[in-house]
């Protein structure tokens, strides 16, 4: 079935619900990850911040142990051993500066010294400030000192962030790849359960695709998703309603070519005795034109049940194997006798063939074809039947060097009353719509093609699947020519 014109570009302009789930689900995720990672960051950086500033507030603590008086002077008792133990360091740079309560260095940086704020006996701060242009972390500590531990000094011990910088560095290069992981994993994760959520969906859109006006059976309803199933009983209730209406009309096709067929029958039969009785010679023309008019009008009959037929064997699930090569040589033989009135040679080249199928139906196929081929080849040209199995596929095909068809018209010789456009003849058009749609319910692709060398018309039906009969009695080996 044909789409509407623009429906292709309809489509593209429709929301998309793998879409707009991915949206939903990835537009949040791309706000959590970033968030996760500054969290991690934080909550990560913090003690290793804390440990740097531990390990600082333990020199200063170790700087203020060195804090002496002597006759009412304090002084810092510091070696440059001592001072070197204390402010190594494989990283970071380490400076000390030490102020006795009036504002005197005791030693260390005097330029440290400056950054020193007041503190209270016991009282430690961390900083951060600089120091000769680079940024530093100040601990700095109250030691009471002075005679009776009255008065107040104070110990800063300060150092370069290396550490700290690296400690942080490391921190985000972790979170980060943590967050991206995660990330990756959600992503995939959401991609995943989308597919899988519409998985069901995708199944029943090419469970519906599978109907047609020949097959308007229910969609099953098992594994549908609660959300698509009253979308699904509503389309199986017009399936039923289409169903009926097409059972109806194929009914009426039937019931009415039945009808006609009997007093079509009646007036061939009447038309022919008064051809063969003595009659005016002025109602020879006459006659003649009435009886090939009631030939033409029986024959559309026939091929309007033919039709109707093969609809509803397109639903039907009797199929039994048909010998296609006993079957081209029964209905060739049929077709010897018109072939020798119509002045056309017509040859046969069979092979072993079988196909699981109609009989009765492929027997109409082949009737039609030969008839076109007869009707159409024109005097004094051949007529080829074949069949045969290549590649494990059945195939049959009619084949003659008459005028042939244009390119142009070839596709529209498939549908109802069309013909070609330099057809001759008194055909109605539906013998090849009957052949497509036997070819149909057998599951077999149909393709008309010139014939050999260019010349002519092929109709060429090549069947899904097939089987090598067993060997044909003598009394069905093909004919190879009639003429």
């Amino acid at each position: 079935m044909n789409a509407p014109p623009g429906a292709a570009s309809a489509a593209t302009r429709l929301p998309s619900l793998r879409r707009k789930l991915l949206l939903w689900l990835l537009l949040p995720l791309g706000a959590f990850v970033p968030l996760a990672a500054a969290t991690m960051v934080a909550i990560a950086t913090r003690p290793a911040i804390d440990s740097l500033d531990r390990s600082l507030r333990s020199t200063t603590i170790a700087f203020a142990d060195l804090l002496v008086t002597h006759d009412g002077v304090v002084s810092l008792a510091l070696t440059d051993q001592t001072a070197r133990a204390l402010t190594t360091d494989p990283y970071d740079t380490v400076a000390f500066a030490a102020r006795d309560p009036d504002g005197r260095l005791l030693g260390g940086d005097a330029a440290l010294a400056a950054l020193s704020p007041p503190l209270a006996d016991g009282q430690q701060l961390f900083l951060d400030a600089e120091l000769g242009g680079r940024p530093i972390r100040i601990s700095a500590l109250g030691a009471a000192c002075g005679t009776g531990g009255k008065a107040v000094c104070t110990i800063l011990v300060a150092e370069s962030v290396s550490k700290r910088a690296a400690a942080r560095r490391a921190v985000l290069i972790g979170a980060t790849l943590v967050a991206l992981s995660m990330a990756a994993a959600l992503v995939t994760l959401a991609l995943i359960a989308v597919r899988t959520g519409l998985a069901p969906l995708n199944q029943l859109s090419a469970e519906i695709e599978k109907r047609s006006l020949v097959n308007l059976q229910p969609v099953d309803t098992a594994g549908v998703p609660l959300e698509a199933a009253s979308l699904v009983n509503a389309l199986n209730r017009l399936l039923e309603r289409l169903r009926v209406a097409a059972g109806a009309q194929q009914k009426f096709l039937a019931d009415a070519a039945h009808q006609l067929r009997t007093p079509l029958a009646t007036l061939r039969a009447e038309t022919e005795l008064a051809l063969l009785e003595p009659h005016p010679p002025q109602y020879a023309g006459q006659l003649k034109r009435l009886h090939a008019g009631a030939e033409r009008a029986a024959r559309l009959a026939h091929q309007l049940l033919a039709l109707a037929a093969a609809e509803n064997a397109a639903q039907a699930k009797h199929a039994k194997r048909v010998d296609l090569k006993a079957l081209c040589t029964e209905v060739g033989e049929i077709w010897l006798g018109p072939a020798l009135e119509a002045g056309i040679d017509l040859g046969f080249e069979l092979e072993a063939a079988a196909v699981s199928g109609h009989d009765h139906l492929l027997r109409e196929l082949l009737t039609n074809l030969l008839h076109n081929a007869l009707e159409y080849a024109g005097r004094g040209a051949s007529v080829t039947l074949r069949c045969g199995t290549r590649d494990g596929a059945a195939w049959l095909e009619v084949e003659d060097d008459g005028p042939g068809v244009p390119e142009a018209d070839r596709a529209r010789l498939w549908e109802r009353f069309q013909r070609g456009s330099e057809a001759r003849g008194s055909g109605s058009g539906l013998g090849l719509a009957i052949v497509r749609d036997i070819a149909r319910a057998h599951g077999a692709r149909a393709s008309l093609e010139s014939g050999a060398g260019g010349r002519g018309f092929r109709v060429r039906i090549v069947f899904a699947t097939s089987a090598v009969p067993p060997p044909l009695p003598p009394a069905a080996q093909p004919l190879q020519s009639a003429a």
